[in-house]
């Protein structure tokens, strides 16, 4: 709940009325599940068990449908704008979680422009080596589920109480 709490706050002021926000919440994250769980059956259905972890690696081969190349290219294109899309999003946030945890009492990032970049350009450097050398998503998937499993057990709750 707490990083949530992060993520949302500024979503939050942005709205005229705070009240608004359980609403933004409710329809972003069921839009963002019916989107998810879309794809996995989709996935299924079109490749049965022999879907990989990394989805876009089923669409390396013929697919034995009429267009399947056509077919592959508008997905690759769709995961690209999916990316381009999210990826500002994410690292909005985590900037500002990132600069609030290593400068708690300095100006806001956004009037420290030199901060502002160099905050930028090491997550950017951070998250396109972590994709250069990762060599499948599904290693990335046990890191970030082991991780969150243990932050959601025992550090949040700490963290909360000490607050």
């Amino acid at each position: 709940m707490f990083f949530v709490f992060l993520i949302v706050h500024p979503i939050l002021n942005e709205l005229e009325r705070a009240s608004d926000s359980k609403k933004v919440i409710r329809v972003s994250l069921g839009l963002c599940t019916s989107i998810y769980v879309a794809m996995s059956v989709f996935c299924f259905l079109l490749f049965g068990e022999d879907t990989l972890s990394d989805v876009l690696s089923n669409f390396d081969v013929d697919l034995g449908v009429p267009h399947s190349a056509i077919l592959s290219d508008i997905v690759r294109v769709g995961y690209a704008a999916h990316l381009m899309l999210v990826y500002p999003l994410l690292n909005f946030s985590l900037r500002l979680n990132v600069d609030g945890l290593i400068f708690p009492r300095a100006v806001p990032i956004s009037v420290d422009t030199r901060r502002f970049a160099i905050l930028t350009t090491s997550i950017i450097l951070a998250t396109f080596v972590g994709a250069s050398f990762i060599p499948d998503i599904y290693d990335a998937f046990q890191l970030t589920g082991s991780t969150s499993a243990v932050c959601i057990g025992f550090v949040f709750p700490g963290a909360l109480v000490l607050r």
